[in-house]
């Protein structure tokens, strides 16, 4: 049969004296107006009501099952509150709400670099304002001096070896004093007498010592107000052998303790998820501890229904949010993430329902009933997923606290409501080292891809590392030249090597034993050699500039790393600053740490005992 339909004649057909039989079928119906106004087309008249139950059998809506809408529920919960914490393995303490959970639990020593220094001396130079004590300002600038680095020594080549790092430092010494040098003074002495560091030639009267004394403690409440840092062992979470966080919490739960742990956080973001509850039984009790937490709560709720963008609207006739497209979506057979949120964006969207309940930070809540009430008057006793003796693997607890080592198969519901806050400002990296394994050299490789300078700027690692070394050159050629060796002349095509060498960023860490054991290994820093031609002095070892690696050196103490928190993978870990406003309104400032995975292995070139050609000299002519 022809596509076409072959019209011999077709004047008749265009003077309608032959009428042709036809097919009229539309696959859209839309208002299409004919003047100016649009009031009667945007109101989508129909005038025939049985279009529109027809096209409500057509899309099945007749067919619905258990389709009363929820208009009415009561619920009833038993909540009690997180009393106790404990950092890693240090003592028990109170829990208290008015720190957020994240700066308490991250919380590190703030580096007491060049520019928080300065800002700490303008601070106390700002407190002697008085006319008694203003004279007293050339006498902290002199006792707290800012001193130039000498670029010839080898003391100072760390801050001499960067040109913008010795300009500051320049810039600033015999200006002001140094503030973290007098919060260290105010700290170290059980006295806090901010004029015992003046020279003696320098006569105080009793109300200028007062005075003064007022001002210390005023500078150093100050402070540490304004960095959090922990200033009491007791408070510190961070575990180095691990490179991550480790704390615990309990709430009391009638006549026992509910003990909720996280082993390995290191996020940057604190939430229910980070915690397994652990069989141990209860933690220590804590001093000034609060009392009295546990409750109970019944009250009714309006059900309302939960509404997100990109959601198909119900009802005919009304417009839907263009943002967020699912149709739009193309997945592959992999993508299980992106089916299971088209499933639910487009199917299961009305079938979800908001009950608010209203609890304060820092609790437990268990919904021990909630009955629902539709509007056929039906009332359903509703329980929460995962309850029960079901050993069905298909049983939901995609939202349920985890029991740690227990084979349990029932849930835990309850539901941890943290003191934490959504919203934290985070600067950029002021220091991260990416740790690697080399399996050629058998060993791992902490390579410094960020260092902070002593002026608080921050810098590549892999520049900071070459400036470094170029000017110790440079202090070695300034200290006269090297003995000369006798040369004895050979015809040699090859020439052997010892060790070659690796970029002074690229910090080793070599594995031990464990004590005690003669599988189990462990990793410990170690150090190469800084060799540099001409240099008469003893070799140096090269030391890592980020406190991360750092941990243990300045007191001569080895640092040991588990080897199992190195995968294949590698990790990279940085530090960087973070700010956040709490409840009360106050803004906390600290110093955290973040670890994610690495970019896989390296390979660092290290080689021993190599034989290398030699490069046949060009003959002048």
């Amino acid at each position: 049969m022809n596509k076409y339909i072959a019209i011999e004649d077709i004047q008749p057909v265009l003077l309608k004296e032959i009428l042709i039989p036809s097919i009229t079928m539309w696959n859209r119906l839309e208002g299409r107006p004919r003047t100016d106004n649009f009031d009667r087309a945007l109101k989508a008249e129909v005038r025939d009501a049985l279009f529109m139950l027809t096209k409500q059998w057509q899309m099945g809506e007749f067919q619905g099952d258990d389709a009363g809408s929820p208009i009415f529920a009561k619920v009833h919960m038993e909540t009690t509150q997180i009393t106790r914490y404990r950092a890693a393995s240090n003592p028990m303490q109170a829990f208290q709400n008015d720190v957020p959970l994240e700066t308490k639990v991250e919380q590190r020593a703030f580096p007491l670099l060049l520019d928080m220094r300065l800002a700490m001396g303008r601070h106390w130079l700002k407190l002697l304002k008085t006319p008694e004590l203003s004279p007293l300002k050339g006498g902290f600038i002199k006792a707290f001096p800012i001193t130039a680095p000498d670029p010839l020594s080898r003391a100072d080549a760390s801050i001499a070896a960067h040109q913008q790092n010795w300009q500051t430092f320049s810039a600033a010494a015999g200006r002001t004093m140094d503030g973290g040098a007098l919060y260290t003074h105010l700290k170290e002495n059980t006295v806090n007498r901010p004029y015992d560091a003046l020279t003696p030639a320098v006569p105080l009267t009793a109300a200028q010592k007062t005075a003064l004394n007022a001002l210390g403690e005023k500078f150093v409440a100050w402070f540490e107000k304004l960095f959090y840092q922990p200033t009491d062992p007791k408070n510190n979470a961070w575990l180095p052998e691990r490179l991550e966080y480790q704390f615990a919490c309990s709430a009391p739960i009638k006549d026992s303790q509910k003990v909720l742990e996280a082993e390995e956080y290191y996020h940057g973001h604190l939430d229910w998820y980070n915690f397994s509850i652990s069989p141990n039984g209860a933690l220590e009790e804590a001093r000034n501890e609060p009392a009295n937490v546990e409750g109970a709560i019944t009250t009714s709720f309006f059900p309302v229904l939960i509404q997100f963008d990109g959601m198909p609207n119900t009802r005919w006739w009304t417009f839907e949010e263009g943002k967020t497209n699912f149709g739009n979506i193309n997945p592959d057979t992999t993508d299980l993430n992106k089916l299971m949120l088209m499933e639910f964006g487009l199917i299961y969207a009305n079938d979800w329902f908001l009950v608010p309940f209203t609890l304060p930070a820092g609790s437990l809540a268990k919904v021990r009933g909630m009955a629902v009430t539709n509007v056929f008057g039906e009332r359903t006793w509703i329980q929460a997923a995962g309850t029960g003796n079901d050993e069905d693997w298909q049983r939901w607890s995609m939202f349920a606290l985890d029991t740690k080592g227990s084979d349990a198969v029932t849930a835990d519901t309850s539901l941890l409501l943290l003191p934490t806050n959504p919203k934290i400002q985070e600067s950029k990296p002021l220091e991260e080292a990416c740790l690697v394994r080399d399996e050629m050299a058998n060993m791992v490789w902490a390579i410094e891809t960020q260092v902070p300078l002593a002026s608080g700027e921050a810098k590549s690692g892999r520049e900071a590392a070459l400036e470094l070394h170029n000017h110790y050159k440079r202090i070695i050629a300034g200290e006269g030249p090297a003995p000369v060796v006798p040369t004895i002349e050979n015809n040699a095509t090859i020439r052997y090597q010892l060790l070659n060498s690796v970029p002074e960023n690229w910090i080793p860490f070599i594995p031990v034993h464990v004590p005690g054991s003669n599988r189990q290994v462990q990793l410990q820093r170690a150090s190469m050699p800084r060799l540099i031609e001409g240099d008469t002095q003893p070799i140096q070892k090269v030391k890592p500039r980020t406190d991360l690696l750092r941990h243990g050196l300045d007191v001569g103490q080895s640092y040991f790393l588990h080897e199992e928190e190195v995968p294949r993978a590698g990790i990279c870990v940085s530090q960087s600053y973070q700010r956040t406003r709490w409840t009360n309104g106050r803004v906390y400032n600290w110093y955290g740490t973040r670890k994610r995975t690495g970019r896989g292995e390296a390979s660092s070139g290290l080689a021993f005992d190599q034989i290398l050609p030699i490069k046949a000299k060009k003959e002048s002519t």
